[in-house]
């Protein structure tokens, strides 16, 4: 306060002004200019010990927004009492509520971060090591049967790394927000041929039933293109736990509130304890494939929860797996 001053100024207006009254009343009466001295004194002093107090809380704020500009969100000043100041620290507490919690998301945003890029790592890791092995092979081999092993290993690792990365991009600007997905009137069968289409071939190689003859139907609000993609993956990963000469049916049932598609296979099925965790990200459960990242039906998830969309698997081992996907009519 010593150096504030605007206070310093005030006091000496005050001070002026309660001499200059005094005197003025002391050529009328010396009891009038005493009374006057006094009550200008008294007032001085209420009014230095109250602009006290408020610099202080003034200083306490400040100090107390420091400490969060440094990063001490522990320090706690909520105040229920009448005044401008009490009204501005609970006004502040609310700042500070805003900013813990913003700070807690950065963090689990950032260790989220850190583990993705340690499984990412780890996933291209693997295709290219045997991608390093074969073709140091190859370097030494001269028989032709064995090159062109080797070059079938190099070419389906490729394919790997390749599918591995354009998902892990499409996972990425749908976390960064950065796609827009349409909302149009989308018939679902219209997303099932698009889905279907690119393993049609493999599904025949392997003599596997693709069954969407009896698809019933509907119409939803959502993305084409990008409902395709969540629906390819998942009928991807049925192909995946389909063995040869095995059957993936795709079906459609209309309610008051939803309508649902859904794929269901009859192969080699999920363990129940692994059921809950198939859509985590590089989630690799005890029947996965052999070529499976895990993260196909990550993105699946991720692309239908845009759409406001749900999904949910149901399995038995030896029996099969089932995917609902619930298209709601109404979003509340």
């Amino acid at each position: 306060m010593r150096n504030n001053k605007e206070f310093r100024n005030t006091v000496l207006i005050g001070v002026s002004v309660t001499v200059a009254a005094s005197i003025a009343c002391a050529f009328l009466n010396l009891w009038c200019a005493a009374l006057v001295l006094l009550s200008g004194l008294l007032s001085l002093i209420g009014y230095i010990v109250y602009t006290k107090k408020r610099y202080q809380e003034i200083a306490h704020l400040n100090d107390y927004l420091m400490r969060v500009c440094m990063g001490e969100y522990d320090l706690d000043i909520q105040d229920n009492a009448e005044g401008e100041l009490s009204i501005l620290k609970n006004n502040l507490y609310k700042i500070l509520l805003l900013l813990r919690s913003q700070n807690a998301a950065l963090q689990k945003e950032k260790l989220g971060l850190a583990d993705s890029l340690a499984d990412i790592s780890h996933q291209l890791k693997t295709p290219l090591s045997a991608m390093t092995v074969m073709t140091d092979l190859l370097k030494a081999e001269n028989d032709p049967q064995n090159r062109e092993k080797f070059l079938e290993i190099i070419e389906t690792q490729t394919d790997k790394m390749n599918w591995l990365i354009v998902t892990l991009l499409k996972l990425s600007k749908l976390d960064a927000g950065t796609i827009e997905l349409e909302e149009k009137p989308v018939q679902i069968a219209s997303v099932v041929q698009k889905a279907v289409a690119p393993f049609l071939l493999t599904a025949d190689l392997r003599n596997i039933t693709l069954d969407f003859s009896s698809l019933t139907n509907f119409t939803f609000t959502g993305d084409c293109n990008w409902s395709a993609e969540a629906v390819g993956n998942i009928i991807k990963n049925c192909l995946e736990h389909t063995e040869d000469g095995g059957k993936i049916v795709l079906s459609a049932t209309e309610t008051n509130i939803y309508d649902m598609l859904c794929i269901a296979d009859n192969g080699c099925g999920i363990p129940a304890t692994e059921l809950p965790h198939i859509f985590e990200r590089f989630y690799h459960g005890e029947s996965a494939s052999e070529n499976s990242v895990g993260i196909g039906l990550a993105l699946s998830k991720t692309i239908l929860a845009r759409e406001h969309a749900t999904i949910e698997a149901k399995s038995q081992v030896g029996v099969g797996t089932a995917f609902y996907i619930r298209f709601y009519k109404t979003v509340v």
